[in-house]
């Protein structure tokens, strides 16, 4: 049965919430991470990957921990140091953090754009400020210059 939930365990397929949601106690977390209890218990001591704790004292395992532990294991077979493997990991999660923050500013960016009824016409005024002009009117005499902006094309 472990067998069959370690084919069927993808963490990167589980929504966020399944994602970190602790699961496992630390023998079938080990059973799914084909690895010794007692060096999850090392790996936990050390900080490379936290699991909740349930009542205080019972670690409680995330599919997104197994999925680091089958990380630090395929690091460690590759002759990488467990500082070295913290490094990558903590830059991982860094990175994942900041790929999140693009995400949802790129949804706020559409949204904005969809429902934005500001002009999209500005002009340089006096001072070499940027001042809008509402559409189909023409700059004050004293800008210096008329710039449409248009935004980049959406990718998808």
């Amino acid at each position: 049965m472990i067998m069959d939930a370690r084919m069927r365990l993808d963490a990167r397929m589980l929504e966020a919430d399944q994602r970190h949601a602790p699961m496992f106690v630390i023998s079938v977390a080990a059973e799914l991470a084909d690895m010794h209890p007692q060096t999850l218990r090392q790996y936990d001591r050390i900080g490379l990957v936290t699991p909740r704790r349930q009542g205080g004292r019972h670690r409680r395992y995330s599919p997104y921990n197994i999925e680091q532990l089958r990380q630090i294991q395929q690091f460690s077979q590759e002759g990488v140091s467990l500082e070295g493997i913290r490094r990558i990991l903590e830059l991982q999660n860094r990175v994942e953090v900041l790929e999140e923050t693009v995400d949802v500013l790129r949804h706020e960016l559409r949204e904005s754009e969809r429902h934005s009824t500001k002009p999209r016409i500005f002009a340089v005024g006096p001072h070499g400020d940027v001042v809008t002009v509402a559409r189909g009117r023409r700059p004050r005499a004293n800008t210096q210059a008329l710039v449409l902006w248009e935004p980049a094309p959406r990718r998808r």
